[in-house]
């Protein structure tokens, strides 16, 4: 692939972004779409709905599987051709037959998802200085909370319009212009430090590190057993239709974005303080949304506070796993990815089996109490060294955990 005209800086950090914006608008397009989808390829909801299970799945898979293969490959190379390979699942998906032609694209998408996001995850520190590197880690995260903002919603609308099919040709050319956009801005990025491959197994005996993935585990699962029903959980609130509960989760987005940078900032000096704050929130927030006596009012004021909590859990937490294992990002990156990923599908599926066992507000509660179990281990962990190379053994104050580290 050809180089062009390698800039760097925020320019790089802009379009890596929008490399993650355009993963996780991806991911989540068939949210909105998933009765014209079956409706169009002849299969229920619910066959329908393995478009959205596939690429989480596999995203948990590819996170370390392809940091493990890239070997001494330019991860701006590597970067380049994932892209690419989401472009051509995008056009591929919206001229697919069938429902096994859709689902193998999916499949793609989730090995786009799991790729771009083990490199991407640690990329701040290599583009921008380093007082500029929280910033910088912030918003490349905040193309997560500006695709559920405005992807998602813009994705539903073009399939609304024009049909499902034009929503995936439409993300296929957004897919295409960040390609060459990072084509145009990107460094060379020699890969840095031990390959992935001896680096994954010393970061899974530190025990700093198992326990920092521990809590990204419990934060995002109890996120989603709660999130996933968090509609039928508003419906319940007397005098909140559908223009209303749009209006909630617009709220809660918005509110996500604001909460990924001012997390972002905090958590440069203070990663397990500003993570210990999501945990206690959440756990508080989560189910009280599953009560009606605050009306829609307090339902917006829930809301918004779960949005701020939350939008600051994917930086807060790879802030934090940097800065334990700030000689092996790749590596942690990788991790980080793949327990995050397997952690929706986890929290999605835990959150059904209580709904159908229990009820909906029993979800919301299951989804708090998980959130909130996250403070063990941010407790036990001690006190988090936040500059990078400084020495530590395993378990010890100040600790960080290098290629060759062992506990």
């Amino acid at each position: 692939m050809m180089k062009i005209g390698n800039t760097g800086g925020w320019p790089a950090v802009a379009a890596v972004a929008a490399g993650t914006f355009s993963v996780v608008t991806t991911e989540m397009l068939p949210i909105g779409l998933l009765s014209p989808i079956g409706e169009g390829l002849g299969v229920s909801d619910g066959t329908a709905g393995l478009t959205m299970t596939l690429p989480g799945v596999v995203a948990a898979v590819a996170a370390p599987a392809v940091a493990m293969c890239a070997g001494r490959l330019d991860r701006r190379l590597l970067l380049l051709t994932l892209m690419g390979l989401l472009t051509a699942a995008d056009f591929l998906s919206a001229a697919a037959p069938g429902i096994e032609v859709l689902l193998v694209m999916r499949v793609l998408v989730g090995v786009c998802i799991g790729g771009v996001w083990a490199i991407a995850a640690g990329l701040g520190a290599r583009l921008v200085p380093s007082p500029a590197v929280g910033r910088a880690t912030s918003v490349i995260f905040s193309g997560i909370a500006v695709a559920s903002v405005l992807g998602v919603p813009a994705g539903t609308s073009v399939g609304g319009w024009a049909g499902w099919r034009a929503a995936f040709v439409a993300m296929g050319a957004v897919a295409l212009l960040v390609t060459v956009a990072l084509a145009v801005v990107l460094p060379p990025l020699p890969p840095r430090g031990a390959a992935p491959s001896r680096a994954l197994p010393a970061l899974l005996r530190a025990r700093r590190v198992r326990a920092a993935l521990l809590v990204v585990l419990l934060l995002v699962c109890g996120h989603f057993a709660g999130y996933t029903f968090v509609r039928p959980a508003l419906e319940r609130i007397p005098g909140t239709g559908s223009s209303t509960i749009s209006g909630l989760m617009l709220a809660y987005g918005v509110a996500g974005v604001a909460g990924n940078f001012l997390a972002g900032t905090a958590a440069v000096r203070h990663p397990r303080r500003v993570l210990t704050v999501i945990a206690v929130t959440l756990g508080a927030v989560i189910p009280a949304v599953s009560l009606t006596a605050g009306g829609t009012a307090g339902a917006a004021g829930l809301l918004v506070a779960w949005g701020l909590a939350y939008g600051g859990v994917s930086v807060g937490t790879q802030t934090w796993l940097s800065a334990v294992a700030p000689e092996a990002g790749e590596a942690a990156s990788a991790l980080f990815v793949a327990v995050f990923n397997g952690a929706i599908a986890l929290g999605a599926l835990l959150g059904g089996r209580t709904v159908d066992a229990v009820s909906v507000p029993a979800a919301l509660w299951l989804g708090g109490l998980l959130a909130a179990a996250a403070v063990v281990p941010l407790g036990l962990s001690g006190r988090t060294g936040t500059r990078p190379g400084r020495p530590g053994r395993t378990g010890q104050p100040g600790e960080t955990v290098g290629t060759g580290a062992a506990s």
